[in-house]
């Protein structure tokens, strides 16, 4: 950590007033915001310096060739720490949250991921003129082997966990078929290969790519099959063909498209796609017993489903094994969501706690009033702490960010526990003088701390002011 405060220091001149982790969405990798002065840059720790490497190098390319990548500011002498410019906290998955979780995308939600759909053809073929592919990591290329190691990260991790019985060989004979197939449009073109709506900001309106360290030389079809079939964001099929569509449209400003042609391949790198995924799941759900990839699976085997109703003649086997898979009594239906709520109050003392609605009862009461009042004062009393003026007084006295970190450290062993032993709901509630200050900015913050490390329902109520919302 020391390191990366180093960098920050002799990068801006400035000393780090503030420090916060980041959510890093089940990487290794470390991600930090740092503060000081007017400038926030985003630290990273690595555990491999060719990863480090990889995301190092594509970032430069990627820039020199008009492609809006965050920008790497320095790197540590021992390559496994460095900063990079702070994109801000508007990811995409959370931007269209209200489409994902209703299943009813809006014009805006739509515009802004076909935006994203757009901008990808750029970066498949301007990212990879002139491109060191040697930098890449682990692989230089999509290969055979990635295929039959995805396939097989599948069949090891997700299929046998589910208790079904088969051919093994009679599987693997389809997956050789499958692998010679899914290898027949390589091109000299970058394949993200993890491509979806978590890694990609939104900064002045406009989509910017994260984490495409793990890209390679590959195939275009497999980077349009992460996103628009990314199985948790439910998008309905007529949006999965207008991003296909605003994708083909772009595409035909760098190759020339068969649209057949296309859509046929497409098909078959969704399948593919679907299930690398469903392995994943499979490992982090049945393996390392984390209950919420669980709870994607029926979404990735809707997807499935959706796909078999076309058969895949030219893979018998593998055919018939999917089709029993998605109609097992386990995967019959998407289950309700059973994702742990935490429902986040401000409130003023004199009008009481707020009451548990959930019966429950619990939860956690912290008091705000030690921390400095700026209601005390005329300025500020016409502001609330959602407001910039209240927020600034409040973060350069500091005692709210002493106070907050230890909240933090409480709040997200509960959060851990909780999930650990699939509870559903908890609350913490924030008390002030009036509910319209330190209560609010506090709410605020640990929400939002929260949705940036857990995938979980979270509910923010600032009862004096009458504001609710779903983060």
């Amino acid at each position: 950590m020391d390191k990366l405060r180093n960098l920050f220091e002799s990068y801006t001149g400035q000393k780090v007033s503030d420090t916060e982790e980041l959510n890093s969405s089940g990487s290794n990798r470390r991600y930090f915001r740092l503060k000081g002065g007017n400038i926030s840059i985003i630290g990273v720790i690595g555990t491999s310096h060719e990863e480090n490497n990889a995301f190092i190098s594509l970032s430069a390319h990627f820039l020199s060739k008009g492609i809006k990548v965050p920008k790497v500011l320095a790197v540590s002498e021992d390559g496994m720490r460095y900063i990079q410019e702070d994109l801000g906290d508007d990811q995409l998955y959370k931007v269209v949250s209200q489409g994902r979780e209703s299943g009813e995308y809006s014009s805006y939600e739509c515009r802004l991921l076909c935006r994203a759909m757009e901008m990808l053809p750029k970066l498949q073929f301007k990212g990879a003129e002139g491109l060191d592919w040697s930098v890449c990591y682990p692989e230089s290329a999509f290969n055979e082997r990635m295929i039959l190691f995805d396939l097989n990260y599948f069949k090891y991790c997700f299929l046998k966990a589910t208790g079904l019985e088969f051919n093994e060989v009679k599987l693997q004979d389809d997956f050789e078929r499958l692998k010679t197939d899914l290898m027949q449009d390589m091109g000299d073109t970058f394949m993200y290969r993890d491509f979806q709506a978590r890694n990609v900001m939104m900064k002045d309106g406009e989509p910017y790519f994260i984490d495409f360290q793990g890209g390679r030389r590959g195939p275009i079809y497999y980077d349009v099959a992460s996103f628009v079939w990314q199985a948790r964001s439910r998008y309905p099929e007529n949006l999965r063909k207008e991003m296909v569509q605003t994708y083909l449209r772009a595409l035909k400003g760098y190759t020339e498209v068969n649209e057949e042609h296309f859509n046929e391949r497409l098909r078959l790198f969704v399948l593919f796609r679907t299930l690398q995924v469903l392995g994943a799941y499979g490992f982090r759900g049945y393996f390392e017993k984390k209950p919420h990839f669980l709870a994607s699976v029926p979404y990735a085997l809707g997807n499935l489903r959706r796909l078999l109703q076309k058969p895949f003649d030219d893979y018998p086997y593998l055919n018939e094994i999917l089709t029993k898979l998605t109609t097992m009594s386990q995967f019959n239906n998407i289950a309700e969501d059973k994702r742990l709520e935490v429902k986040v109050f401000s409130f003023a003392y004199k009008k009481g706690i707020p009451v548990d609605t959930t019966g429950n009862g619990g939860g956690y009461v912290f008091d705000c009033r030690a921390i400095n009042n700026p209601g005390k004062y005329e300025h500020y009393r016409q502001f609330t702490g959602l407001d910039k003026e209240v927020i600034k007084f409040l973060e350069d006295d500091g005692g709210v960010t002493k106070f907050l970190n230890n909240v933090y450290d409480l709040v997200d062993n509960h959060v851990k526990c909780f999930i650990e032993r699939k509870f559903t709901h908890l609350q913490v509630c924030f008390g002030c003088t009036g509910g319209q200050h330190r209560s609010v900015y506090c709410a605020e913050h640990l929400a939002q701390h929260l949705a940036d490390r857990f995938d979980i329902k979270i509910t923010v109520t600032h009862r004096e002011l009458d504001i609710e919302k779903i983060l």
